[in-house]
């Protein structure tokens, strides 16, 4: 597949991050608890999943803008370093301050994360904030709602976001979970994009097997989403659309980050178009090359190799999962 196919064609795409972060990640020999652990590496990023999302789609040469609650000084610092990146950043003021997450990551690729809560929203910022997706979306190519959402956030939020995307002509991805992910669908999203543990606990059942993850798929399908973008850790992904189902896969030798995989193949799926199987090779390999780097680091167009990804139609529904969810 081309460069050009890989990187597609299209408007600005939005994204909308409700609990942001500043991500510390430190590279550790070994994970000792109560021992002193000295690090042999450490990065800064600006964290949260559209985030993310925005610093691949931006590595991909696309536009992008990035709506973002932001408060004290941890907000500052990641509205400072998205600029940096030549990422537009659309904040919205809060008065408390932005989380600070802290990443450990081992030689043999096991991540450690410890996720902070982040600020409480009132209800006046949170307002704001959905004004803010309103004004931004307008002439938006997609808009990718990720993420956990704050506290004062109600779980049927990214529904109205969902709603009011589609009443402005946009497409939306959806990448969350739990009941904000399941109210949304009412609405309709044009995709939802689930970790094999987010997809069994929205259908409430375990999944054993690559079958499983299809059925499951089609379950959210029924409950309204228009496609679902299904990653399964190790084993490749999934895409369940009304043209059809495919498997993808792409073998990886060195997992230097997980960090940030599942939002890079979220935007290498949205800048080749968010359809069908050419979509799905571009989200795989952009997750593939994702592992590969530090911290979450999102991969440029250099960093691919499309050719290394191998998609079916031809389903192995059989084949039992490296990472089964009970």
């Amino acid at each position: 597949m081309s460069e050009t196919s890989m990187s597609g064609t299209g408007g600005v795409i939005l994204t909308v991050t409700p609990n942001p972060s500043l991500d510390r990640t430190y590279e550790v020999p070994a994970l000792d608890r109560g021992e002193v652990v000295r690090a042999t590496g450490e990065r800064m990023d600006p964290g949260g999943k559209g985030v993310n999302v925005s610093c691949a789609v931006a590595a991909a040469g696309r536009r992008t803008v990035a709506v973002l609650p932001l408060g004290g000084a941890p907000g500052a610092l990641v509205a400072e370093l998205l600029d940096a990146q030549g990422i537009e950043v659309a904040p919205v003021p809060v008065a408390g301050a932005t989380r600070s997450n802290i990443a450990l990551a081992e030689p043999d690729g096991v991540l450690t994360k410890i996720n902070a809560p982040g600020p409480e929203l009132t209800a006046a910022e949170q307002e704001l904030l959905l004004d803010t997706v309103r004004e931004q979306s307008r002439g938006a190519d997609w808009i990718a709602c990720c993420g956990s959402l704050p506290r004062g956030l109600a779980p049927s939020w990214y529904a109205e976001v969902v709603a009011q995307a589609h009443a402005g002509g946009a497409r939306i991805a959806l990448d969350t979970s739990g009941r904000a992910l399941l109210e949304a669908l009412r609405e309709r999203p044009d995709v939802v994009k689930p970790n094999a543990e987010e997809l069994a606990e929205a259908v409430g059942r375990p999944l054993a097997t690559v079958g499983d993850a299809v059925k499951a798929a089609e379950e959210l399908r029924a409950m309204g989403a228009r496609a679902v973008l299904a990653s399964l850790g190790a084993d490749g992904q999934l895409l369940v659309e009304d043209t059809g189902t495919w498997f993808a896969s792409a073998r990886v030798d060195v997992v230097r980050s997980n960090v940030g995989a599942g939002d890079s193949s979220l935007a290498g799926f949205l800048v080749a178009g968010g359809r069908g199987p050419g979509a799905l090779v571009s989200a795989v390999a952009h997750g593939a090359a994702a592992v590969r780097l530090p911290g979450s680091v999102m991969p440029t167009p250099d960093d691919l190799d499309p050719a290394a990804v191998t998609v079916t139609a031809e389903i192995p529904t059989d084949r039992e999962l490296r990472e089964p969810v009970p």
